[in-house]
């Protein structure tokens, strides 16, 4: 390969620590005068962070193209140690003076904002790192979702069958309780981290569900969480009520997802016909403390792993009876099926209330009363 000809400005000259030849600092055909003019690339950065609320950064550089190749080539050649590299030069000099100009301690991890320079371009890019808020929440009515439900059929982008909408149900906890958090905190989007879910036509009543609600690209991150919880509630009326919001990590998505928190439940149950109580008492008493095998439901199969998974039930017992109609509270494992321990998906859930009584079961209604646990 033809030898590159090096002319490099005093400060690359120094840092590298090479006998070239130095020419004024435009003409250095490795970083082409910028280490000279830190002063204005920060002062582009600030101006681009006055919209945002942030309590620390930190800075980065991004190596491509031609300083890439010539750092590669100058680092061969001259046996140059990688920490004599371009971008360490760029992290300190910009966070020597942003840290002055901002009065906002560096961070090299877990900063509000980090920021990414690329002098090849002579630009750079802002990651703003999200807001995380922990909360509970109550789902007071039924048929609404978990998260954003879209159309299968449109894959969002709108058809006949959701009525142009894009999604399969009008609205759902998430988005309840993210748009006041998104006008508070300014942010762009956000999503709802559950611990589990209620099915769609499920209520999660009692204490609430365990939640983490991430907030993207945050403008505002000081938010009274007293205020925000008073509005969400305020104008989920009826709908969703939320609790106990405090900020977190982004560790605690892990802990909710991860933490087998139990439930408990309450089930209207139909018996196909009529049932003495002392008969249902002890069909409920044999599936008190029970290992429960259930195979992938066939409701869910479309989107789950076809499994086997084994879950417990702890305590089961009878709140109302009445001919055909009983009203059972359910103590079990995260991840137990309940409607299929009711009814026994046609012998994929074993045993259930269906084989034991050797009466086919359905779950008319179904409410989760409490889930235990949390942050």
């Amino acid at each position: 390969m033809r030898s590159i000809e090096l002319e490099l400005c005093e400060k690359c000259v120094k840092r590298l620590n090479i006998d070239v030849r130095i020419v004024n600092p435009e003409n250095c055909i490795l970083c082409s005068g910028l280490l000279w003019k830190i002063d204005d690339i920060c002062k582009r950065i600030l101006d681009r962070l006055k919209e945002f609320e942030f309590r620390s950064f930190s800075v980065g550089t991004k190596l491509e193209g031609s300083i890439k190749f010539l750092e590669k080539y100058i680092f061969e050649k001259y046996n140059v140690e990688q920490d004599k590299s371009i971008k360490y030069h760029f992290n300190s000099e910009i966070s020597r003076r942003l840290r002055k100009l901002t009065n906002k301690p560096v961070k090299a991890q877990n900063a509000d904002i980090n920021i990414i320079f690329n002098p090849e371009i002579n630009d750079f890019e802002i990651n703003i790192k999200p807001l995380y808020i922990y909360g509970r929440y109550k789902k007071r009515i039924r048929n609404i979702p978990q998260t954003r439900w879209i159309c299968t059929k449109c894959n969002g982008k709108g058809c006949e069958i959701c009525n142009f909408t894009g999604k399969k149900y009008i609205t759902s906890v998430e988005e309840l309780i993210l748009a006041p958090l998104l006008e508070l905190t300014r942010g762009e989007d956000g999503c709802l981290h559950g611990a589990g879910r209620e099915d769609v036509d499920a209520r999660m009543l009692g204490n609430g569900r365990p939640f983490v609600i991430e907030i993207k690209n945050p403008r505002v991150r000081s938010i009274d969480l007293k205020l925000a919880e008073s509005l969400i509630n305020e104008r989920c009326r009826g709908k969703v009520l939320v609790s106990e919001l405090k900020f977190v990590n982004k560790n605690a998505i892990e802990f909710i997802k991860s933490e087998k928190f139990k439930k408990i439940y309450r089930v209207k149950v139909i018996f196909s016909r009529e049932i003495d109580r002392e008969t249902l008492i002890k069909a409920l008493e044999q599936l008190k403390n029970r290992r429960i095998l259930q195979r992938t439901p066939r409701r869910v199969e479309h989107r789950r792993a076809d499994l086997v998974r084994e879950r417990w039930t702890y305590d089961v017992k009878l709140l109302f009876h009445r001919g055909n109609i009983a009203v059972i509270q359910i103590e079990a494992d995260s991840g137990l099926y309940i409607k299929e321990l009711i009814n026994g998906d046609e012998g994929r859930t074993r045993p259930s209330l269906t084989e034991v009584l050797n009466i086919p079961s359905e779950v008319a209604k179904l409410d989760v009363i409490e889930v235990k646990g949390g942050l």
